[in-house]
């Protein structure tokens, strides 16, 4: 990788910035205007959550993959938690939004669809920001993805997954009624995001090629 190719800072592309702000923005209004006090804080949340992901991406350079994945990955939050669902629809809880239903009946939910998508894209987040730190300390290195740095970005990914459930009980502490459900979702949203970063790290190896000279070895 060239020295010029090291030391400019990437942008987030115009194409995702505008694609989130096209959903973000309406739903911090939507969620403001129906007083639904959980998602005001979850959109404060993924404020906060975006400006890192600009710091970072600075320093890391993710691959455009990566930033629309976790675009995709908000939109799939927004949709869940402030879009209602038909009465047909079989959901758990009593709350009709889109988290609540269960595409298969008793089986698998939205929610744990998302978890698990989530912490896939974050597993590469993790790889990603990994091998940028290595490549700066030894930019002749081909840093492959063995199975200690996999195990090591699936352990960051579900640490990232547990932070995610840390920020779910501060909103039942702040909110007198959510949707985040009892300790069995809770479980349940664990083992998604595990399911989700092993698949990551299954997909980093199985794609991985050696870089070019002047190719971004992050880019997978």
């Amino acid at each position: 990788m060239s020295l010029e190719s090291r030391t400019r800072k990437p942008k987030i592309p115009t194409s995702i910035v505008l694609f989130t702000g096209a959903y973000l923005l309406p739903a911090i209004a939507a969620a403001v205007w129906t007083q639904n006090g959980e998602f005001v804080f979850y959109c404060a949340v993924m404020l906060i959550q975006a400006v890192l992901v600009v710091v970072t991406h600075r320093r890391s350079g993710f691959s455009p993959r990566v930033l629309w994945g976790l675009s995709l990955w908000g939109l799939a939050h927004m949709v869940g938690g402030l879009v209602p669902v038909p009465e047909s629809w079989p959901i758990n809880g009593s709350i009709r939004v889109v988290y609540s239903w269960w595409i298969i009946p008793d089986r698998l939910k939205y929610d744990q669809v998302v978890h698990a998508f989530g912490f896939y894209v974050t597993a590469f987040v993790c790889w990603q920001g990994l091998t940028a730190i290595v490549c700066d300390l030894h930019p002749a290195r081909h840093w492959q993805p063995t199975f200690g740095s996999l195990l090591l970005c699936v352990a960051a990914s579900t640490g990232f997954g547990a932070l995610n459930e840390v920020i779910e009980f501060v909103a039942t502490l702040l909110v007198p009624k959510t949707n985040v459900g009892g300790y069995v979702n809770t479980g349940w949203d664990l083992v998604s995001n595990l399911a989700g970063a092993i698949a990551a790290a299954f997909w980093i190896r199985l794609a991985w090629k050696p870089p070019t000279p002047n190719q971004n070895p992050t880019n997978i």
